[in-house]
């Protein structure tokens, strides 16, 4: 039975940037992603490198005193 297949939108400057990872031509983005998951130390670095950005983005918040963002989020 086949993988399900979704659509995802990217900025062209990830496009780009992905295009330039590539191993061979016909390699999909989704094997360069799973390839960038996997040299990130599978999903327990992926998890580690999620909770990073968002520990920045929450004491940017904190610092301005913003806290509606994460309502919109």
């Amino acid at each position: 039975m086949p993988e399900e297949i979704i659509t995802i939108r990217l900025n062209k400057s990830v496009v780009k940037a992905l295009k330039q990872i590539k191993g061979y031509s016909k390699e999909t983005y989704s094997e360069v992603v799973l390839g960038l998951i996997e040299s990130a130390g599978g999903m327990e670095g992926l998890d580690k490198f999620v909770q990073e950005a968002q520990k920045t983005k929450m004491k940017e918040l904190w610092r301005r005193g913003n806290y509606s963002a994460w309502e919109r989020a």
